[in-house]
């Protein structure tokens, strides 16, 4: 392979990455704004959230493409491959957090029609929070390749679990205390659903920064809470 083929493949596996690092800024924000949406009953910045999906989307597919091209024409080995097809999971599930952010704007939308639960939002914003500190710290680490930071990630998992969990036991109370608030309570336990399912998509990215840096799979079982379904 001459220096300037070598080159080439070198920068478009260096844009490729840069391309995830994009999307999960985008998606980094779509967690947050939709979550503020909710605490501050904003419907501008609900809808706004709902609007910016298709750039996820759209992302998602360039990355799959620009993946699948340069494994067809420069059939990468050992580290490259890898880096390849991490990238193109990490994408994916970058997109499926958009999609979740989205759908937390759009039941925000319908409970900024209903009575303020003070409690049960400031519940949301705490899952928020940790939620988008995990898809934060699992950006870092797939931009640095830091395994440390990984780690951190994928065993800590159980705690997203937690906020789950407590907040489920939390909204059946205010069901049973007042039926009223059934309709409300419900869109609301979806929201920490779509939440805890972003927890597990930032653990499955934690796992494919593992194989990409190490070429090893987790050996140990991921730590995983039984969630209460809605």
């Amino acid at each position: 392979m001459n220096p300037h083929t070598v080159k080439t493949y070198g920068e478009e596996l260096d844009q490729l990455s840069a391309e995830v690092i994009l999307m999960g800024g985008l998606a980094e924000a779509q967690v947050a704004d939709a979550v503020e949406a909710v605490a501050r009953r904003d419907v501008a910045l609900a809808q706004s959230v709902i609007q910016r999906d298709q750039r996820l989307d759209e992302l998602e597919k360039d990355i799959e493409r620009k993946a699948i091209r340069l494994i067809a024409l420069r059939q990468p080995m050992a580290s490259d491959l890898r880096k390849t097809v991490s990238a193109m999971k990490i994408a994916t599930s970058l997109e499926r957090t958009g999609d979740l952010a989205k759908n937390i704007a759009k039941r925000s939308l319908v409970i900024s029609e209903s009575e303020p639960m003070s409690g049960l939002t400031r519940s949301i914003e705490r899952m928020g929070k940790l939620v988008s500190s995990r898809l934060r710290d699992v950006l870092d680490a797939y931009k640095g390749s830091k395994l440390d930071i990984a780690q951190a990630v994928w065993s800590s998992d159980t705690e997203v679990d937690e906020h789950y969990n407590a907040m489920f036991r939390e909204l059946l109370t205010y069901m049973m205390g007042d039926p009223r608030t059934i309709s409300a309570c419900t869109h609301v336990l979806f929201m920490a659903k779509n939440l805890e399912r972003i927890g597990d998509h930032a653990t499955n990215m934690a796992e494919h920064i593992h194989y990409e840096v190490t070429g090893e799979d987790y050996m140990n079982e991921r730590p995983k809470l039984t969630t209460m379904e809605p």
